[in-house]
């Protein structure tokens, strides 16, 4: 088997509308399908960052809350690149997304921080 990288990453929201208006007009995604599936009383929408598929979104009614204090087992978060850190957050705090203080990885030396989406889900801007 050779994987060829990675095709999307699935998050599910309580909210669609408002996780779709952040995804895409806070970051930056472009809404490239949405289908509403009936049978399941659930939307999903296919977003792309800069032209490439990326995140399928999707609401199921009444999803159970995700684990993420104290760290769970599972996937941690979707880190996105930017040139700036600090100012990639200041553009975040200012649309309202909480944010965390940058930092500094001690392994590469590069700046980092984490944010947040409407659902709590951990979010990172990382120094290209």
């Amino acid at each position: 088997m050779e994987l060829r990288g990675v095709h999307h990453i699935a998050i599910i929201a309580t909210d669609y509308e408002r996780s779709k208006a952040f995804y895409c007009g806070v970051l930056g995604c472009t809404l490239l399908r949405e289908v509403h599936r009936a049978d399941r009383d659930s939307w999903m929408g296919d977003l792309a960052l800069n032209g490439t598929y990326l995140i399928e979104l999707f609401s199921f009614p009444s999803p159970p809350a995700r684990a993420s204090w104290p760290e769970a087992t599972g996937l941690r978060h979707l880190a996105f690149a930017v040139d700036s850190v600090a100012e990639a957050r200041r553009e975040l705090q200012a649309a309202g997304v909480r944010c965390e203080e940058v930092r500094t990885d001690p392994h590469t030396g590069k700046q980092m921080m984490f944010f947040f989406d409407p659902d709590d889900l951990p979010l990172e801007l990382y120094q290209a």
